[in-house]
């Protein structure tokens, strides 16, 4: 609903400026896509572009030197280890790549959500001041999960490796498997929400971290319920939808088990149909994860309420953030950190104390 002073920036906007629905955030996602497709789509092409020549220059060499002349399905089938050590690759090379865009979409999505414009190349001015520390609170995002995914299964690998009674192997299997998927997932959803406070925020890597447990707490099961209906929606997209057309083309040109050189062309094609298809499903779970940061700021931080109860719209207020400093909050006294144009959009996500806007205590601003 408008505000006193006629608040409306939202009324022509996809993503609303309110605590959103599990179906809102996966529309919004695809809203930020269609209203900034270059911007977007140009970043994504970008990261699938890197992500999957290199899966494919590894899945061609790593193979063996026998593989260097062949690459085939049965060839591949053969060799189960390099496919699993090269698919697990390659996932942890897309989800870095989705933590790193999920940062950069952040200013898009957030200039979306509050009515400001958005000028060409806004998202990397937005994002420039902090790319180190977003590559930085990506890999801690990621390596966290995966460290607590591996220590679980240690013993097993270590029995394995040691040739030890295979009743031991099974049984460390049994147990070290499902502690280490339970810890990778819950030390993943505690801490995804660290990427996008790290750019909107302008806080250290540490201090993404602790702001994404502050968020998380009492929401985990609905972020992980949003984020898993989301990865669905990617693989099914990734995997299936957008590779169909591109499978066809490798059955009718280069047939099944070609031996005659022209696998480098089937590989070719491979490649250009998961970057294409992981070029347009990417930035969906990135948006996803910038839209679950926002909505925990709205729902446990009232920060929608706390602009409207200021009497002016978004872009008002950081339009006067952006000159004086004014109204911004306590938070607001850094200097100018090198965003120019954009500090009075960053003052904007600065935490403030959660119940300012009601002066109640601390949880006044919070919402089921």
């Amino acid at each position: 609903m408008p505000g006193p002073d006629g608040w409306d920036d939202d009324a022509d906007t996809d993503v609303p400026f309110r605590p959103m629905s599990i179906s809102e955030m996966l529309d919004g996602a695809i809203a930020g896509i269609r209203r900034r497709p270059r911007t977007a789509l140009g970043i994504s092409l970008a990261f699938s572009t890197v992500i999957q020549v290199a899966s494919s220059l590894a899945a061609y060499f790593f193979i063996g030197n026998e593989a260097r002349d062949e690459v085939t399905p049965g060839l591949l089938i053969r060799s189960f280890g390099a496919q699993l050590t090269l698919a697990l690759m390659g996932l942890v090379l897309s989800a870095y790549g989705i933590l790193v865009l999920s940062g950069l979409l952040a200013p898009i999505l957030g200039r979306e959500l509050v009515g400001l414009p958005i000028a060409p190349r806004q998202a990397w001015r937005d994002a420039r001041p902090r790319l180190g520390r977003l590559a930085a609170t990506a890999a801690v995002v990621l390596l966290v999960p995966l460290l607590g995914m591996t220590v679980p299964i240690l013993p097993f690998i270590l029995l394995v490796a040691s040739g030890a009674h295979p009743a031991l192997g099974a049984l460390a299997a049994i147990v070290g498997f499902p502690i280490g998927i339970g810890l990778m997932v819950w030390s993943y959803i505690l801490l995804v929400q660290a990427v996008p406070a790290v750019v909107l925020e302008r806080t250290t890597v540490g201090g993404a971290l602790r702001r994404a447990r502050v968020l998380s707490k009492g929401r985990w099961f609905r972020t992980c319920g949003t984020l898993l209906l989301a990865i669905l929606i990617t693989v099914f997209m990734g995997f299936f939808a957008l590779r169909i057309p591109f499978l066809v083309i490798q059955l009718v040109f280069f047939g099944i088990g070609s031996d005659d050189g022209s696998t480098m062309g089937e590989l070719a094609v491979d490649t250009v149909g998961r970057i294409i298809s992981w070029a347009v499903v990417l930035p969906f779970d990135a948006g996803v994860i910038a839209l679950l940061y926002m909505d925990r700021r709205m729902r446990r931080e009232g920060l929608d309420l706390d602009l409207r109860t200021r009497g002016r719209s978004a872009a008002a207020v950081a339009a006067g953030s952006g000159r004086d400093g004014a109204d911004s909050g306590p938070a607001s006294g850094p200097a100018n950190d090198g965003d120019g144009d954009g500090e009075g959009f960053i003052d904007l996500w600065r935490p403030r104390p959660v119940g300012a806007w009601r002066g109640t205590g601390p949880e006044a601003g919070a919402r089921p």
